[in-house]
């Protein structure tokens, strides 16, 4: 015979164990689903640093560019610097075939230097006296390069004394003509000296 006592509390366990086995799973399911939460959110906060970061450079380019589109911007509506042009005097006042050439050599060289550097330059040969023979159509020792100088060389300009071609043409009782280079200034003195008081340098070969 089973004994009444041991009976009842073996029902007794196992109608306890019925009992308290479904709290324990749910409670166990309780504290496992916060922390599979914790995990989540650490994931997500690991994800969202990782945004971030990548994101900064992303960032640092956009600023560096924006800075440098606005520089270059700046730099583009600021006025272009002019720079003041060279000017320079060459006087010719000899009849020497030799010092026609050695103005023509200087007016050439500094023209050349000054180009070649992308400096404006601007260069005035002045005859007056003997010197006017340079400019004289029937007389110009130096016609030909002339010619040739002021089409590759358009900054040098040639001047005429007009006292002298006047004189010329009283002594000689001719017309004085010039060659087409050449402009006629009332005086070629007075031309030098206003042109240096212009602030032009000048030359005597």
């Amino acid at each position: 015979m089973i004994n009444p006592k041991l009976a009842m509390a073996v029902i007794s366990g196992v109608a306890m164990l019925i009992l308290v086995g479904p709290n324990a799973r749910a409670e166990q399911g309780n504290l496992l689903v916060p922390q599979a939460s914790e995990k989540s959110e650490a994931s997500n906060q690991k994800h969202s640093g990782r945004h971030k970061q990548a994101s900064k450079p992303a960032q640092k380019r956009t600023n560096k560019q924006d800075l440098a589109n606005r520089a270059a911007m700046a730099q583009a509506a600021k006025p272009g610097i002019v720079k003041k042009p060279h000017q320079l005097i060459l006087q010719v006042n000899s009849n020497e075939p030799a010092m026609m050439n050695l103005a023509l050599n200087n007016a050439t060289n500094v023209a050349q230097y000054y180009r070649d550097l992308g400096e404006p330059v601007s260069i005035e040969v002045v005859t007056f006296g003997p010197g006017l023979h340079m400019l004289r159509d029937d007389t110009s020792p130096v016609k030909p390069r002339i010619e040739v100088l002021a089409m590759s060389h358009p900054e040098i300009s040639f001047k005429a004394c007009g006292n002298t071609q006047e004189n010329m043409r009283k002594a000689e009782n001719k017309d004085i003509n010039l060659i087409p280079q050449a402009t006629v200034v009332k005086s070629g003195v007075v031309r030098v000296i206003e042109l240096q008081e212009q602030g032009w340098s000048y030359v005597k070969p």
